[in-house]
This record gives C-alpha cells, sequence and structure tokens, in this order.
C-alpha cells in the first residue's frame, strides 16, 4: 500500500478518486496493435468483464468484498454471453453494486476522460456552463469563461440554447445536452441561440483545450481590517498554483488574515489538497491513508508554508473529500477556524484504473484520517462555529455566484472570528482604513 500510494501520489484525487497506475488505454490499444494476439481484450466483452473483476479482487479496501464470495462473482459473470459491450457495461455495474460501496464504479470510456480532463484541470470544450430555465427547462447558458470560443463569438449569460448541430435540444436530456457541446479538440460545435426575445441566430464554434480556473480571490474590508477571500471550488491539478497566486496578490495588496471558502467544494485530487494544506500549515502530518491490510501512510506537509496569519475556512454539506482533507488537518493543528456547517462525510480514496477498452474503473483502496486520527468517512468534520443559511438563499447565493458579500451569513460570521482574532493578535484597535 505505500509503495503504491507513494508511487500515485503525484497524480491523486478527484472527488475522492486516486489516480492509480494503470496503463492508459491508448496505449494498451497500441501495444495490442504492435503484437498480434488471438483475442484482444479490446475486441471481448466478456475478457474486459473479467478484467474489471481481477482489478477489483486486487485493489478493493474491503477484502471481504461485503460478504460476497467474489470468486463466485467472476464465476457468474463469465458464466454468461454478452452480445454486446453495453451489455457487459451493464452486468460490470450491477456486479459492483453488491460491494456496497458507491464510490467503487465503472465509467464509460466517455466517462473516463471527462474525469481525466477535470482532474487535471484542462477541458476541451467551447467555455460555458450551461444551467436551465427554472420554469420551463430550456437549457441556459450560465457562465462564459474568458478567451475562450463562446466568449470570442459573443455568446452572453442567458442565451438559450435551441439546437445544437442543427438538431432541436426540446425533449433532450440536460446530461445528453451537455456531451453534445463536447467533443474532440479542434472539431466544430454549431449552436442555435435565441437572446431575449429576439429571432434565433447561429454560431458555429470551434471546440478547444480550456484550462479551468478554480480559484476565485479578492480583498475585502471588514471590521477595519482588510482580508483575503479566497473561494477554491475543486482540487484539480491547476489548485495549488491557484492558491499560492492568490496568497501572494492579496497578500501584496495588504491583507492582513484570509478566509478559505470550501462552499460547496466536493474534493479532487489528494495531493491538489495537500500542495493547498502545505501553503497555509508550517509542518506536520497532513493525512494518512489505511488500506486493506491495516498499512497506513501519512503525507505531510513540505515545510513551505505562504503565509503564517490568522486564518479561518468556511465549510458546509458540500465540502466532501479533498475539502474534508484540508479543513481537518488545518483544524487538528488549530490553525484555522472552522465556520458554517458539518461536512458530507468522504473519507475514502479510489484510484481510477483506464481499461483495455478505454472506460475507466473507480476502486476505494483505502480509507483516509485527520492528522489527530480522527475517521471522516460518514461523520464528516463539524465546524467550530455552527453557522446555518436558508436554503432559498443559499440557492440565490448559488445562482448569482455572489458568495462572500452582505447577504452570505456564513461568511459575515466568519469575517467576524477572523476581525476578533486579528484584533487580539494585533493588540490593537481595528484600524480606520
Amino acid at each position: 500500500m505505500a509503495q503504491r500510494l507513494h508511487r500515485a501520489l503525484p497524480l491523486l484525487i478527484w472527488l475522492g478518486v486516486l489516480w492509480g497506475p494503470g496503463m492508459p488505454a491508448s496505449l494498451a490499444q497500441q501495444a495490442a496493435a504492435e503484437t498480434p494476439v488471438t483475442l484482444r481484450l479490446a475486441d471481448s466483452p466478456k475478457a474486459l468483464v473479467d478484467e474489471v473483476w481481477q482489478t477489483v479482487g486486487r485493489e478493493f479496501y474491503d477484502p471481504g468484498f461485503n460478504r460476497l464470495d467474489w470468486p463466485q462473482v467472476r464465476s457468474e459473470l463469465l458464466g454468461r454471453e454478452y452480445a454486446s459491450k453495453d451489455d457487459a457495461y451493464r452486468a460490470i455495474r450491477t456486479a459492483l453494486k453488491k460491494l456496497g460501496d458507491p464510490y467503487t464504479r465503472f465509467l464509460t470510456p466517455r466517462e473516463y476522460q471527462n474525469q481525466l480532463e477535470q482532474t487535471s484541470g484542462e477541458w476541451i470544450g467551447v467555455g460555458m456552463n450551461l444551467g436551465t430555465v427554472e420554469d420551463s427547462g430550456v437549457p441556459v447558458i450560465v457562465r462564459i469563461f474568458p478567451d475562450g470560443p463562446a466568449a470570442r463569438a459573443g455568446l452572453q449569460v442567458k442565451d438559450q440554447i435551441v439546437a445544437i448541430d442543427h438538431q432541436p435540444v426540446a425533449g433532450r436530456g440536460f446530461d445528453a445536452l451537455t456531451q453534445s457541446i463536447r467533443g474532440k479538440k479542434g472539431t466544430a460545435l454549431t449552436l442555435t441561440l435565441r437572446r431575449g426575445g429576439g429571432e434565433p441566430f447561429t454560431v458555429t464554434l470551434t471546440r478547444a483545450a480550456l484550462e479551468l480556473p478554480v480559484v476565485k480571490a479578492r480583498l475585502q474590508q471588514e471590521g477595519g481590517f482588510k482580508l483575503g477571500y479566497i473561494q477554491l471550488q475543486q482540487f484539480n491539478a491547476k489548485a495549488g498554483q491557484e492558491v499560492r497566486a492568490a496568497l501572494d496578490a492579496l497578500g501584496g495588496e495588504g491583507a492582513r488574515g484570509w478566509i478559505l471558502d470550501l462552499r460547496n467544494n466536493p474534493g479532487g485530487r489528494v495531493d491538489a489538497a495537500a500542495e493547498v494544506t502545505s501553503l497555509l500549515l508550517a509542518e506536520g502530518a497532513i493525512v494518512s491513508a489505511v488500506d486493506r491490510t491495516g498499512r497506513r501512510e501519512t503525507i505531510r506537509a513540505t515545510g513551505r508554508a505562504r503565509t503564517d496569519l490568522p486564518l479561518v475556512v468556511l465549510v458546509d454539506r458540500g465540502s466532501a473529500s479533498a475539502s474534508e482533507i484540508v479543513a481537518g488537518a488545518l483544524q487538528d493543528y488549530r490553525r484555522a477556524t472552522l465556520v458554517g456547517m458539518p461536512t458530507f462525510g468522504k473519507g475514502v480514496i479510489q484510484q481510477i484504473n483506464g481499461l483495455s477498452d478505454g472506460s475507466g474503473l473507480n476502486v476505494t483502496i483505502a480509507r483516509y484520517r485527520t492528522p489527530a486520527g480522527r475517521e471522516i468517512h460518514k461523520k464528516g468534520i463539524s465546524p467550530d462555529v455552527l453557522v446555518g443559511i436558508p436554503e432559498g438563499v443559499r440557492q440565490k447565493l448559488t445562482a448569482s455566484g455572489q458568495w462572500g458579500g452582505e447577504a452570505d451569513e456564513q461568511y459575515r460570521r466568519a469575517a467576524a472570528v477572523l476581525s476578533e482574532q486579528l484584533q487580539r493578535t494585533i493588540g490593537l484597535e481595528a484600524p480606520d482604513g
């Protein structure tokens, strides 16, 4: 376990998913092309089923397999015929459900590639997010990314999608629509849109690789102090770099303390969580992973903290996985005060394995614990200061993206807590400005 985790740590978690050392599909297919064999896994649904069975048998964190006779499961799976890959996919999903672990799951080739893109922080698309109009369910643009194809074409938030590649969107599921917008880099996408009450118009965009920012940061004036507000939306490969840049920029503008907002952050890569924690914590353990045999590996702070200024961390039910790693470590060392509501409670780690046909398999391989040895799974982390927020207000803040403002009661309390800490730390009254 220790060697496997050590080897994997340069890549690690997305939504609690650990990237593993499995061979990428492209390499597997290349090797198969260069070496003639009687049966290629990519061509055999039954062989793919066995590949999944073998991976789970080797990696799954529960050696009792949820009281299943795992060899018998293999016998049953290989005893039937599969008319297609989709038939095999369904059988795989049915078998995995018996393990009683929602995080051990099969990914189709498209789902697998989507996850790799999200984990890397690079996305292939046209630079926009979709939502739906509340009453009608009509798909509508809710976010435009700067410098992306959509922004360069002049598309706007609230533009409604009428058709995608000349196919009307009416009656199509939201997931199907978002998948149709994505595609390979360099390919064309034609959208028919309606703006306001005007006539439909058509634009053709070229899909491109996009770097999605995960940090929103700004300097806030609260209680007479300049506070650095950093909202981290997920832990991908760019998270540490963006948090470091925010700390440096806001520190240069005179920030006297920090509010790190991890609300609605579903997690991500373990190495990203460790990197962000190391920017805020001078030394010590960050998280320990315990595998099926009880062996433990501990990730420690790098000793290169960027700041030692007072810190408050905002958390809620949407703070999960890697967010809980960061919050738990900072709370254990009393480096930060946690404000908000109890976190989600996902304390298990998955390894994602590339399969021979281009699909993927997430397998839970370990549990993790905070530096003080606290179990997070199904328990979550309780904040030091409990502050709720009405559901209606939460929905409005989510829709508008205006977290960290006057209407955000959890943020208001965090700012008050931090201002009080600064007054005690500095030993002075708050400055005038």
